[in-house]
Order: structure tokens, then C-alpha cells, then sequence
């Protein structure tokens, strides 16, 4: 009878409906890639891309190796930046 009663008060406490937590309301940061023609063709290296996040207001980057696989989720704050197999700047686009 226990186990009864404790099973019909945990699915009704599965059902209860959940507080909503008020967010704050956080600055939308989005990557403008109108200048980043200027960068390809460049040996890659910390300071490039550091240079290209600064240009175009990215808040984060990710590197793709020739080769590298990686995920299609979009995300407007990222710079995303393609690698040929020389290292250097192949393209590069915001997402």
C-alpha cells in the first residue's frame, strides 16, 4: 500500500506545473562578416584570428581544419573560419 501511495504522489508531483525563472535579458551579439574578404589568402595563426573576432564583433570563433568535420548548428555570435590544407584562410563566415 506504501509503495501505492508513494507512486501516485510522485506522478502528480510530475505533473505539477514548474515556476517560470525570470531571465535578464542578455545583449544580442551578432557576427557582421562584410569584412572578412580581406583576410583570405593569410597564413592563419592566433593573432589573424583574433584580428578577424575584432572585425566583425564575434564573440566566439571556430577553426576548420581541410579535412575536419564539424556540426551545422548556427549560432550568429560565431565566427567561423575555413582552413585549405596550407593553413591559410580558405573563407570564413559568421555562423
Amino acid at each position: 500500500m506504501k509503495c501505492a501511495i508513494l507512486s501516485a504522489s510522485l506522478l502528480l508531483t510530475a505533473c505539477a506545473p514548474i515556476p517560470e525563472i525570470p531571465r535578464t535579458p542578455q545583449p544580442e551579439v551578432t557576427c557582421r562578416g562584410d569584412s572578412l574578404a580581406d583576410f583570405v589568402g593569410r597564413p592563419y595563426t592566433e593573432a589573424l584570428g583574433a584580428s578577424m573576432m575584432k572585425a566583425t564583433s564575434a564573440a566566439k570563433k571556430r577553426v576548420v581544419a581541410k579535412g575536419m568535420m564539424v556540426t551545422m548548428d548556427f549560432q550568429s555570435d560565431r565566427l567561423t573560419i575555413y582552413l585549405d590544407g596550407n593553413n591559410r584562410v580558405e573563407r570564413a563566415n559568421c555562423g
